[in-house]
C-alpha cells in the first residue's frame, strides 16, 4: 500500500464531496435535525392525561378526591360533565384518555366504613398510555385510600397504623425518570447508522455512473487502496457529527455523561467501520446511486430505529424477534452508548457488545472488500 497514493484518493474524495450540495447538506444538517427531532418529538413519558369527571354527589369528600387528579402532575383535570352519556361521548369523541365516575352515596359510604367503588374508564386506542394511566389512578385512589383511614382511626382515638411493609426506592442514573436522557444517548447511533451508510453508499456508484471508475483502475492505484481512500473522509465526517451529537447532548439536553472519552470514540470507531463498510457494500453492488441511497435507508434506518432497543425494549420482544436482534449492529452501540452516557460502564463491563461490534467490522470490511475486487475484475 502507498501512503501517497492513499491520501490523493482521500483528498479526491474530499473535493467531490465539498461539491456536492447535497452530502454537504446531509452532513451538516440531518444530524442536527434528527437530534432535535427526536429529543422533542420522541418521549415516552405520560403527563397531564386529559380527564372528565362525572361527579354525582358533588359534596366535600368528592372535591377532596378530585384534588389529588388536579395536584398530580401525570392528570389534568378538563371538566366535569352534569350526565353519564356526555362522559361516554368524550372518551369515544377522544377529548378525554381517563373518565372518572363517582356514585352518588360517595361520602355516606365513606362515613359508614363501607367500600366505595369509583369507575374509571379509559381509552385503550393507545396501550401503553392506558396502562400508565390505569397504574397513576390506581395510585392516588390508593394514596387517598390510605389518608381516609388514617383520618378514620384518629377519629377514633387509636393513632396511626404503620404499614407492615415499606419500599425504600432509588432510582439510579436516571434519577427524575426522563425519557430524553435514554432517547438522545440513542440518536447518536441513528445519526452515525444513517449518515454513514447513506453517504458512503454514494462513493462507488457516483463512479460507475459517472465512468470514471475505468479511469481509477487503469491507474497504479489498488483497489484497497480506492477503498480505503474514499473512506477516511467519511470516518472524519462521521467522527465529528458524532461529537457535535454528542456535545449537545450534553451541553443542550443536559444528559449526563459518566464515561470515560475513550471507550465512547473506540465504540464510535467500531461502529463507524461497521456502517462505512456496509454502505461501501451496497455502493459497489448496486452501480447506480438512486438503488444504494435507497437500499442502505432501508437495511439501516428500520432496523436501527425498530430492533436496536431505541424504541423498544429488547427482552420485552417475542423471543424470535431478540433472536433477528444479534444481527442488528446497531443492538449493540445503542447498548454501549447507554452505558457509557448514564452508567459510565468500562469497556470490560461492556466487553460482549465490543466484541459484537468489532466481530461485524471485520465481516462486513472483509465483505466489501472481496467485492469489490471481484467487481474490478
Amino acid at each position: 500500500m502507498n501512503w501517497n497514493r492513499l491520501c490523493a484518493m482521500a483528498r479526491k474524495e474530499m473535493i467531490q464531496i465539498r461539491r456536492d450540495a447535497r452530502s454537504i447538506g446531509i452532513v451538516i444538517a440531518m444530524p442536527i435535525v434528527m437530534l432535535f427531532a427526536f429529543g422533542y418529538g420522541v418521549s415516552f413519558d405520560t403527563k397531564h392525561i386529559p380527564v372528565y369527571v362525572y361527579d354525582q354527589e358533588q359534596s366535600q369528600a368528592s372535591r377532596d378526591f378530585l384534588k389529588r387528579f388536579e395536584s398530580s402532575r401525570y392528570f389534568n383535570v378538563v371538566r366535569s360533565v352534569g350526565n353519564y352519556p356526555e362522559l361516554v361521548h368524550a372518551v369515544d369523541a377522544g377529548t378525554c384518555q381517563i373518565g372518572l365516575v363517582i356514585p352518588p352515596d360517595f361520602s355516606a359510604r365513606l362515613g359508614s366504613g363501607e367500600q366505595v367503588r369509583i369507575q374509571a374508564i379509559f381509552d385503550g386506542t393507545d396501550s401503553n398510555s392506558a396502562s400508565l394511566g390505569m397504574s397513576y389512578t390506581e395510585a392516588v385512589a390508593q394514596a387517598h385510600s390510605q389518608k381516609l383511614q388514617l383520618d378514620w382511626l384518629r377519629a377514633r382515638g387509636q393513632g396511626s397504623v404503620r404499614a407492615p411493609l415499606s419500599v425504600d426506592s432509588r432510582t439510579w442514573f436516571n434519577e427524575n425518570l426522563e425519557s430524553m436522557v435514554t432517547i438522545v444517548p440513542g440518536v447518536v447511533a441513528m445519526v452515525m447508522a444513517v449518515v454513514g451508510t447513506f453517504l458512503t453508499s454514494l462513493t462507488v456508484a457516483r463512479e460507475w455512473e459517472r465512468g470514471t471508475m475505468e479511469q481509477l483502475i487503469s491507474t497504479p492505484v489498488t483497489p484497497l487502496e480506492i477503498m480505503l481512500g474514499k473512506l477516511l473522509p467519511y470516518v472524519a465526517i462521521g467522527l465529528i457529527d458524532t461529537s457535535v451529537c454528542a456535545i449537545m447532548a450534553v451541553w443542550w439536553f443536559e444528559v449526563p455523561f459518566r464515561g470515560h472519552i475513550w471507550v465512547f470514540l473506540l465504540s464510535t470507531t467500531l461502529f463507524l467501520t461497521v456502517v462505512l463498510s456496509l454502505g461501501y457494500f451496497f455502493s459497489v453492488v448496486a452501480k447506480t446511486q438512486l438503488a444504494a441511497s435507497q437500499i442502505s435507508l432501508i437495511a439501516t434506518f428500520l432496523p436501527a430505529f425498530l430492533l436496536s432497543g431505541f424504541v423498544y425494549p429488547i427482552d420485552q420482544m417475542p423471543a424470535v424477534v431478540q433472536g433477528i436482534t444479534h444481527i442488528v449492529p446497531a443492538r449493540y452501540y445503542m447498548a454501549i452508548l447507554r452505558n457509557v452516557f448514564l452508567k459510565g460502564s468500562s469497556v470490560f463491563n461492556m466487553w460482549q457488545d465490543f466484541f459484537g461490534l468489532a466481530l461485524f467490522a471485520a465481516i462486513l470490511g472483509l465483505a466489501a472488500t472481496r467485492i469489490f475486487r471481484k467487481k474490478l475484475t
